[in-house]
């Protein structure tokens, strides 16, 4: 066993189930799992091992910490002194910086810190990456590996997590807000809602397919839409006239703004 996971939430299994269909050998896996009567659920749902002793980590290479912020420092205290000198810890805990992580740990012990977000249930995620003072370019690379298991990942300094918790783990909610207000504009139009929402739902899997295979600006995908008085400028007229454009840049600024709070920043 090289891979411990510690917390088997939504994020935890998300994150174990894309790595066992990117090929990750079930038996190279343990999950640490403290609720009591889940063990057996979790084995029988991915075929690995499953333990309530945290203690039980001092064997892996890597250690995936997925609980709750606020419950990673009494974890970090309960395993310290059972990390393998050369472990590497991969923590997906928002808003919890790999200094406050490396204070609580062995010192040099290499940490990565992750932003994933929701779309890695379908494979679909986006997760942004910061390493640690001690973490070498080698264990960047397998902590970015484990993430691209389901979906992408890109490295960047920690300072800029906020806006990648802004942008990429808050955006989901973006569009699924604006999914659900163009829904309610074709019920009112006299849609049937199971309709409305199909078009709706195909429309963004379709938009963001064009946006990712033909690579061009958003703002030129945007402008083969738009004929000269038309529909399409009709309502985006309408958009900019409400203020659509600022108050969506003004949302990011905000949660970039409560990320670095919850942080301590």
């Amino acid at each position: 066993m090289t891979l411990a996971l510690i917390g088997a939430g939504v994020m935890g299994q998300t994150l174990l189930g894309g790595l066992l269909r990117a090929g990750r050998d079930a038996a190279d896996v343990l999950v640490v799992d403290r609720r009591a009567g889940r063990g057996q659920e979790l084995h029988e749902r991915f075929g690995v091992r499953v333990v309530e002793d945290v203690t039980a980590v001092a064997s892996a290479k890597t250690v995936l910490l997925a609980v709750k912020p606020q419950d990673l420092p009494a974890l970090l205290d309960s395993i310290a002194a059972h990390l393998a000198p050369d472990v590497l810890l991969v923590s997906l805990a928002a808003g919890v910086t790999t200094a406050a992580i490396e204070a609580r740990v062995p010192a040099g012990t290499a940490v990565v810190r992750v932003m994933p977000n929701t779309p890695s249930l379908v494979d679909e995620g986006m997760a942004g990456l910061a390493a640690g003072s001690a973490c070498a370019d080698s264990q960047l690379a397998e902590a970015e590996d484990l993430m691209r298991s389901c979906g992408k990942a890109v490295v960047l300094a920690e300072k800029h997590l906020d806006a990648v918790t802004a942008l990429s783990g808050s955006g989901p909610a973006y569009v699924f807000y604006v999914v659900e207000a163009m829904v309610e504009a074709g019920v009112l139009l006299g849609l049937p809602r199971a309709t409305a929402t199909e078009l709706v739902v195909q429309t963004v899997v379709g938009a963001g397919a064009m946006l990712r295979e033909t690579g061009q600006h958003p703002t030129v995908l945007r402008e083969q839409v738009t004929s000269p008085a038309g529909t399409t400028a009709a309502a985006l007229r309408q958009l900019d006239d409400s203020g659509v454009r600022a108050a969506l840049v003004s949302a990011v600024e905000a949660a970039a703004a409560r990320s670095k709070q919850l942080s301590g920043g």
